[in-house]
């Protein structure tokens, strides 16, 4: 994506959760391909990391593009769920394009501690759009005609698919998980704001995102780094619960696209096209590292059943036509070749793995174990 996919009016883009997984790439895409001011609204959670911003923009000064440190990125540390930080980091970022990421995400999490993701997501929420409809209103009239307010979620919103079928923009919301459901409130205060109050929005839910810089908590890291650490690696219930897996660096300019080009007040379906069960996943990454570590392999030979997830929906997969339609959006990765991507940037990455478990004291244990559940 480049400077001419961004329009000539968005000047100054706010990014929420931009220290995150898929934050973070829009932040990076945002800093190589845009001439943006990028504001940054990160709390600096459990899995926030500023490391491959930093390395992005040290990158760009090495090609004279800008320098390292350059205040096209400038970091706002505010937890959302401060109102008044909020509404004072609106007014700071005095922004064209809100892209609202920050939330709570691991469903496992979200069964241990639903309370945060009732702050974080439904809360935090309200306060962002409270600001940023305050900053709107006073915006002159050719800048307020172009502003937007991008509210990414998630599939899990509509619940659990049957074998058939898939998700669309049409779907009910049937959430099933205290995570799910924080979301689901979220993307219906978004959608309230805009017919209740004009606010001009636009929504996306995407499928299971994997890639580069994910924390090691989420499916695919976890069994990439016990695979290489030769230590068991957990499979929920029978391994047949199917994700549609998407590369997150495909659903960042798709992020870009719904948030500057869609139709004011839509919601967008964000889809890999990769559907893939958990047994499928664990068995392609063991295949993988039997090719790249096979002093380990076989590394199937460590993959043990554990307890199932409560509440764990059984089937995810979305159709993208609409966003494919309107946008001309489409996945430029397999689910294979993102894979090979991600698995060999996890193996030459471990220091950092290690770094960021270390600070959130994360060992790769479970999250969110209960009592009924073991």
């Amino acid at each position: 994506m480049d400077a001419a996919l961004l329009p000539s009016g968005i000047q100054r883009v706010l990014v929420t959760g931009g220290a995150g997984f898929i934050g973070g790439a829009v932040v990076r895409r945002l800093l190589t391909d845009s001439e943006a001011l990028v504001f940054n609204l990160d709390k600096l959670g459990y899995a926030s990391d500023l490391r491959s911003i930093e390395l992005t923009l040290a990158e760009l000064g090495q090609r004279g593009l800008t320098a390292n440190g350059d205040c096209r990125h400038q970091l706002l540390k505010v937890d959302l769920t401060d109102a008044e930080a909020t509404a004072a980091a609106v007014k700071q970022a005095d922004p064209d394009l809100v892209m609202h990421l920050a939330a709570e995400s691991h469903v496992d999490r979200s069964i241990a501690g639903p309370g945060a993701f009732i702050e974080s997501n439904i809360n935090g929420t309200f306060n962002l759009l409270q600001a940023v409809r305050a900053h709107w209103e006073q915006l002159p009239e050719e800048r307020q005609a172009g502003f937007r307010f991008h509210h990414i979620s998630t599939d899990e919103v509509f619940g659990s698919l049957g074998p058939e079928g898939r998700f669309s923009e049409t779907t009910p919301y049937d959430p099933r998980s205290p995570y799910s459901a924080s979301k689901a409130a979220s993307d219906h205060l978004v959608s309230a704001w805009h017919h209740t109050y004009g606010l001009p929005v636009v929504l996306t839910n995407c499928s299971n995102n994997y890639g580069p810089w994910q924390f090691p908590e989420k499916l695919i890291p976890v069994v990439i780094l016990k695979a290489v650490a030769g230590e068991p690696i957990p499979l929920y219930g029978d391994g047949a619960n199917v994700r549609d897996w998407l590369y997150v660096e495909d659903h960042v300019e798709a992020l870009l696209l719904a948030g500057t080009r869609g139709r004011l007040g839509e919601s967008y379906c964000v889809g890999g096209g990769n559907e893939r069960n958990n047994t499928q996943v664990v068995q392609a990454i063991c295949d993988l590292m039997d090719q790249l570590r096979p002093e380990g392999a076989p590394h199937s030979r460590l993959i043990t059943p554990v307890k199932d997830r409560a509440g764990h929906d059984r089937r995810y997969a979305i159709d993208p036509a609409k966003i494919s339609t309107e946008l001309g959006w489409k996945p430029r990765n397999s689910f294979e070749q993102g894979l090979v991507a991600t698995v060999n940037w996890y193996l030459a990455n471990q220091k950092w793995c290690a770094a960021m478990t270390d600070r959130a004291s994360y060992s790769g244990e479970r999250n969110g174990v209960q009592p009924w559940m073991v």
